[in-house]
């Protein structure tokens, strides 16, 4: 069973930065879509940015630009570095993998931008 751990959430002011890592228990590359979503207190879970086994990359508008999606694959890890944050990017971020007729999620790491 593969297993999805994310960390590096916190209290960030308006306009700081934060690292998100999301360790995975099996090779990130047999995986054909890694990304995050996030879930804003009251609302729906949505992508954030997501790249494909063939390197394509994805972003919402809302964070294109400050937001960077990327991997290590010798750590089987993959990172959002979150730049000028703003009070509306806090939310539970999740990190997602997934391959032919399965789909992995972790517990979610809590952002919160204070303004």
């Amino acid at each position: 069973q593969v297993q999805v751990v994310e960390s590096g959430g916190g209290l960030v002011q308006a306009g700081g930065s934060l690292r998100l890592s999301c360790a995975v228990s099996g090779s990130i590359l047999s995986m054909n879509v890694m990304g995050w979503y996030r879930q804003p207190p009251g609302k729906q879970r949505e992508l954030v940015a997501s790249f494909t086994k063939g390197g394509s990359t994805n972003y919402a508008d809302s964070v294109k630009g400050r937001f960077t999606i990327s991997r290590d694959n010798a750590k089987n890890t993959v990172y959002l570095q979150m730049n000028s944050l703003k009070p509306e990017d806090t939310a539970v971020y999740y990190c997602t993998a997934s391959r032919p007729f399965r789909e992995y999620w972790g517990q979610g790491t809590q952002v919160t931008v204070s303004s």
